[in-house]
C-alpha cells in the first residue's frame, strides 16, 4: 500500500458489548465486511468477538474507505490486487452493496 500510496482511513468505529469478557476468557474475533460498494472504495467491517463457547461477546463495527496518501484525499481507484483481495474477503450473511 506504501509503494501505491493508499490506506485506509476509518470514519466511525462502534463497540456493542454483549456480554462479559474475564481475563482468562480465550476470545477469538471473527471479522466480514457487511456493507462495500462495488468498487471497493468504502465499506463496513465487522468483527465479532466470540468466547470459548462460541457466544458473542462483542461486536465491532468500523466503516472506513480509501485515503491517497500523497494527495490526502479519498480515493475510488485502487489497485486491482486491491480489488482481489477485498472482493474475496468473507461477506456476512446480511451482505449488501452500498
Amino acid at each position: 500500500m506504501q509503494e501505491q500510496n493508499f490506506g485506509p482511513v476509518v470514519f466511525r468505529e462502534e463497540c456493542v458489548f454483549k456480554r462479559e469478557i474475564r481475563f482468562a476468557d480465550e476470545i477469538s474475533i471473527s471479522t466480514k465486511i457487511s456493507k462495500m460498494k462495488p468498487d471497493a472504495s468504502r465499506w463496513t467491517i465487522e468483527h465479532l468477538l466470540l468466547n470459548q463457547q462460541g457466544k458473542t461477546c462483542a461486536i465491532i463495527t468500523v466503516d472506513g474507505a480509501w485515503i491517497d496518501t500523497k494527495l490526502r484525499k479519498l480515493r475510488n481507484q485502487l489497485p486491482q490486487i486491491a480489488m482481489d483481495v477485498l472482493n474475496s474477503f468473507p461477506k456476512s450473511e446480511d451482505f449488501s452493496e452500498i
